[in-house]
């Protein structure tokens, strides 16, 4: 492996995984009711500026990280998977089309997990092992889907969060990497177990919503009364405070995507220099699994 996709963790210190979900701001769930799938052609996508200021952040604080990126976006900007890839980072998949894997027949899921996969082993020219689902859509009411993982090719899925949510979760989950029936790899986002309760301890919006501060206390949390590697994750859109905003969409919608945009990367910055990081795939070794 080269010196510049090689890990850069020091010997003796956690490596915690961070991961970016690769969509951009029109395409989160919570704006589907409001911008359908075919208009996304026609929104002003952001990505590619997005995605090569993330890469200036991690080559500039020696991290790694794995983006689970859509097949939709691959299509159409393959340079951005291309320069992922050729910085030493990890392709993963997060679907074609950001799919709920809860709204999906089995049928349907293979088709996007397989296509999404073909394209962007295509466009990287290396495996792509891991895959999450939108919106962290795995749950005990559709454990099919570990099983078309397997038969699709994935090795590890991140598509459980037990935590307690509106949109998500799965609160009676483990909180640590299990093997499913079928033989992938599920490993949860992070929580921090306090008073018998699952507390996200995995960024997304908590990351901007709350203090710094209380990501830090839950990341060493993990790491130090668990002793397990932490799993982070961000979007892309969350370090760009001027994008368009989306008309119509409702106050908590509002608050949830738009508060703490203008902040978002001076808390990455932080992240990257309290905490080692790097790629799913060689935190949880892969290879000798």
């Amino acid at each position: 492996m080269s010196a510049r996709g090689a890990s850069a963790v020091k010997p003796g210190v956690i490596a915690n995984a961070l991961t970016i979900d690769v969509e951009d701001y029109f395409q989160v769930s919570a704006f589907a009711p409001h911008i359908d799938r075919s208009a996304w052609d026609t929104m002003p996508c952001r990505i590619e500026r997005n995605i090569e200021r993330i890469l200036q952040l991690l080559d500039h604080h020696q991290a790694k990280a794995t983006f689970f990126t859509l097949g939709w976006l691959a299509q159409r900007y393959p340079r951005i998977v291309r320069d992922i890839s050729a910085q030493g980072h990890e392709v993963a998949s997060h679907g074609h089309a950001h799919l709920r894997a809860s709204e999906q027949t089995p049928a349907q899921f293979q088709d996007d997990i397989s296509d999404a996969k073909k394209r962007l082993e295509d466009t990287s020219g290396g495996p792509v092992r891991g895959y999450r689902a939108p919106s962290f859509s795995i749950g005990h009411g559709n454990l099919w889907a570990f099983d078309r993982l397997a038969a699709a090719g994935y090795r590890y899925s991140s598509s459980v969060y037990p935590v307690q949510h509106d949109h998500y979760g799965w609160p009676a989950a483990p909180r640590f990497p299990f093997r499913t029936e079928g033989g992938v790899l599920e490993i949860p986002v992070s929580t921090a177990r306090v008073f018998g309760r699952n507390l996200p301890a995995g960024g997304g919006g908590y990351f901007r919503l709350a203090p710094y501060a209380l990501s830090r206390w839950a990341v060493n949390r993990v790491n130090q009364v668990d002793q397990k590697p932490a799993i982070f994750y961000f979007h892309p859109w969350e370090i760009d405070p001027q994008q368009p905003r989306i008309q119509g969409v409702g106050l908590k919608t509002r608050f949830r995507h738009y508060v703490n945009l203008h902040r978002t990367e001076k808390r990455l910055r932080r992240l990257l220099s309290d905490f080692q990081w790097d790629r799913m795939d060689r935190v949880f070794d892969l290879d000798a699994a």
